[in-house]
C-alpha cells in the first residue's frame, strides 16, 4: 500500500481533508455532553503525536509523553484552523518521509524502540483512523455530517 493511500487518500474511508472540510472553528471547539473532548481537541492530540514521530523520524530525540494528558494540548476555537493546517501539512510530510530507514536514536518505550520509518508512519496512520472515526460520530451528532462535497453513499 503507498503511503498517501494509507495517510491523505484512503480508500477504505473518507480521505482526511475532505472529513474536516466545512467547520467552522466554533463547531470545532463545540462540546457535547458526555463527550471528553471536541473536534478541535481530537484534533490537536492527532498533530502532537504525528508530529512527534515524524520529528522522531528526522532524528529529534524528544522524549515520549510521560503521561496521556501531555498528549492533549489545551486548545481554543481560535486554535482550529492553524491545527488543520498543521494536520494536513504533517500527513504531507509522512507521505514524502524516506522508505527506508530507523527512527534514531530509538524511541525509549520498549514496544517502539525499533520502529523503522514505515512502522511509524503505520502507527499515525491507525492512530488518525481512530480518531478520525470519532470525528466523523461527532460532526453526526452535531447534525454537520456529511461535509460539504457528501459522503460516500454505500
Amino acid at each position: 500500500m503507498h503511503r498517501d493511500e494509507l495517510l491523505a487518500s484512503p480508500l477504505a474511508f473518507m480521505p482526511p481533508a475532505r472529513l474536516l472540510d466545512g467547520l467552522t472553528a466554533e463547531d470545532a471547539a463545540r462540546t457535547i455532553p458526555g463527550v471528553q473532548h471536541s473536534i478541535v481537541e481530537i484534533l490537536a492530540h492527532m498533530v502532537y503525536w504525528q508530529a512527534w514521530f515524524l520529528n522522531r523520524c528526522q532524528g529529534v530525540a524528544a522524549p515520549m509523553a510521560a503521561h496521556a494528558a501531555e498528549g492533549w494540548p489545551e486548545v481554543t476555537a481560535a486554535d482550529w484552523d492553524p491545527l488543520r493546517a498543521q494536520f494536513l501539512s504533517g500527513l504531507q510530510r509522512a507521505v514524502e518521509l524516506p522508505e527506508d530507514g530507523r527512527v534514531t536514536p530509538p524511541i525509549e518505550f520498549p514496544p517502539l524502540a525499533e520502529y523503522t520509518f514505515n512502522d511509524a508512519i503505520t502507527h499515525i496512520a491507525q492512530h488518525n483512523a481512530h480518531h478520525l472515526g470519532q470525528i466523523v460520530i461527532l460532526r453526526q451528532v452535531m447534525n454537520l455530517w456529511p461535509p460539504p462535497e457528501g459522503s460516500y453513499t454505500w
